[in-house]
């Protein structure tokens, strides 16, 4: 684990705006999109800010947390500075986006190992599931201020 805010250190990431929780997805899944949509219609309060990992600060951010920036085994959500991989990244975002979708954020309870398990073999399989994109989700002019590049 790194240090909160580590990566404003790292001379490889960007600076962006981090006041507010960044998802970093693979824009190429249609799997991964979709779960944005899903963000997107949820997040009534406009709370998180995204960018595909095959931009240059989602490929940064993934090198500097020592994460593949070929074919992408998690996604990231980095909140106050901390980054949130794998079934923590999404429990985070459910967490985060409250309501009745926030009580999912109780699968906490389930060990780690069992939570990333499956969180692993639905990674490896999401293109089987829910196909590649050609290119990454463009968000609509509504969403535009909220994706970073």
């Amino acid at each position: 684990m790194t240090s909160a805010y580590s990566y404003r250190d790292d001379p490889s990431v960007p600076n962006f705006p981090d006041d507010k929780p960044l998802i970093i997805f693979d824009g190429e899944c249609g799997f991964c999109s979709r779960d944005v949509d899903i963000v997107l219609l949820y997040d009534k309060d406009r709370l998180f800010r995204f960018t595909p990992a095959q931009s240059e600060l989602g490929t940064a951010l993934m090198r500097h947390y020592g994460f593949e920036t070929k074919d992408y085994e998690t996604s990231l959500l980095i909140d106050r500075g901390i980054a949130y991989s794998y079934s923590d990244s999404v429990l985070k975002v459910f967490e985060l986006l409250g309501g009745l979708i926030g009580l999912a954020a109780t699968l906490r309870f389930l060990p780690r190992f069992i939570r990333d398990g499956i969180y692993r073999v639905v990674a490896r399989n999401r293109m089987k599931i829910a196909g590649r994109r050609q290119t990454c989700r463009m968000p609509t002019s509504e969403e535009r201020e909220r994706f970073l590049s």
